[in-house]
């Protein structure tokens, strides 16, 4: 019976406040997916990190014959220049920070030009004596790059170094900026959503205060009470929290699974488990703003 009456509240307070109930569960499922948008936007970030931060090398350039840097005044890069740096990134100050040194010749770096650009013609006019050498150095730990540079910059033989790092950074930049905006977009909408919830429920309070008197006059709990008001809000805020799961996930699966990650193969794109994975925090974060909605709305406004 108690279960029947308290079902029975929760459906009247929905039909009497219904434009409040939708507009509560469409604001939560806007302000959810912007959430879950945030998060999945940082889990890229950070599968990208994953994956391309082990890859990256730092590229030290070594002198071609016509340079102009300083430490290049003496033409090309002899052999005996190179095998003092491979010496230096070898030794015993080092090795905490260098993995692997891997020199590459001109003609393995025309070869590598070849399968990246031979398609084109201007690079068919391209000579094996036009390639630069260079070491390839393999870090333990990327973010500690400026280390090594500082070693073998300036040195003899050296033209430039190069932190392939620097290249990924604008793109992480660009990544952890839209993670923000999205987040920032997600708090003004969580408060919209605070806002209406405790206006619905205050509404439904007023809307039964007759019945709410009785109650209190024949012995209910606060509990027994306010149970309902809570439960209204709880509903409209996990169907909007619903509804955001759902829009993420079907976003990923046409935008990025069935397009992005077609065409671009090369990068390591969340997906749709990812999403499931979200799915949980946005049922729990819906869940938060009822029960803070209440807690805000119920003291005040059920009078017990």
């Amino acid at each position: 019976m108690r279960l029947q009456f308290v079902l029975s509240q929760i459906g009247n307070g929905l039909r009497r406040n219904m434009a409040m109930a939708v507009s509560v569960v469409l604001v939560t499922f806007i302000s959810l997916t912007f959430v879950g948008a945030a998060v999945l936007l940082q889990m890229q970030v950070g599968n990208m990190k994953d994956e391309w931060y082990d890859r990256v090398e730092v590229s030290i350039y070594l002198c071609p014959p016509d340079s102009s840097v300083p430490a290049c005044a003496g033409g090309e890069a002899t052999e005996q220049q190179v095998e003092q740096l491979q010496d230096v990134l070898t030794s015993d100050s080092l090795s905490p920070y260098v993995e692997e040194v891997f020199l590459e010749t001109k003609e393995q770096a025309f070869e590598a030009f070849q399968e990246r650009f031979g398609d084109q013609d201007w690079a068919q006019r391209i000579t094996v004596d036009q390639m630069q050498q260079s070491l390839r150095v393999s870090l333990v730990d990327p973010e500690l790059y400026q280390v090594v540079a500082d070693e073998v910059a300036g040195r003899d033989g050296v033209e430039e170094v190069i932190d392939q790092r620097s290249i990924l950074e604008p793109l992480f930049l660009v990544l952890n900026r839209a993670t923000v905006l999205a987040a920032g977009l997600a708090a003004v909408m969580i408060v919209a959503a605070v806002l209406l919830i405790t206006t619905t429920i205050r509404l439904s309070a007023m809307s039964r205060s007759r019945e709410t008197s009785i109650m209190r006059l024949v012995g209910a709990s606060n509990f027994f009470i306010q149970l309902p008001f809570m439960l209204e809000g709880a509903i409209a805020a996990l169907l909007g929290a619903v509804l955001a799961s759902t829009g993420l996930w079907l976003g990923v699966r046409s935008i990025i699974e069935n397009w992005l990650a077609e065409s671009v193969r090369w990068v390591n794109f969340v997906n749709t488990g990812d999403v499931l994975v979200v799915a949980p925090l946005l049922v729990a974060i819906g869940i938060v703003l009822a029960a803070i909605s209440s807690l805000v709305s119920l003291s005040r406004y059920t009078k017990v």
